[in-house]
């Protein structure tokens, strides 16, 4: 089943189940996807963006909350910090199942020997090519922390 389809399916459930939470997330979810296609347009895209974007869109949805939380909590506002954290696991399970942290590091040691990065100025090359490998299964933002500090030492 596509990604659009799940939304589709799991936003009709959360109305009949009343969840209110579930039931705006998607909607967030669903208005996010629809500025992305009516953005790729132009580049003569007009089914959509594959799945492939949609799981890299959460994950940056997924970044902006966990940057909203860090704010609501130093603001003293946590009702709001919790409304963030309600909203990242729900849009956590339309993801697939992350790597272990120790695959994920394993595997950029491997894609840095593969496209002979040998320093900091090869971290884009690198993070490219794993978003495009790997979307939705690690967290790039420890990612590219890890292979700047492999590619820095």
């Amino acid at each position: 089943m596509s990604l659009r389809a799940r939304f589709n399916e799991e936003l009709k459930a959360a109305m009949l189940g009343k969840n209110q939470p579930k039931v705006s997330t998607i909607r967030l979810i669903m208005a996010a996807l629809k500025e992305r296609d009516i953005a790729a347009r132009p580049q003569g895209v007009a089914d959509g963006i594959a799945d492939d974007q949609i799981l890299s869109m959460m994950q940056g949805m997924i970044k902006q909350r966990r940057e909203s939380i860090e704010m609501y909590e130093k603001g003293g506002r946590p009702e709001l910090a919790e409304q963030e954290k309600g909203e990242i696991a729900i849009i956590e399970t339309f993801l697939p199942q992350q790597m272990p942290e120790s695959e994920a590091k394993s595997a950029l040691d491997a894609l840095i020997k593969e496209v002979e990065a040998t320093s900091i100025k090869d971290l884009g090359k690198v993070m490219a090519e794993a978003k495009k490998r790997w979307p939705g299964l690690m967290d790039f933002s420890k990612a590219s922390a890890y292979a700047r500090e492999k590619l820095a030492s």
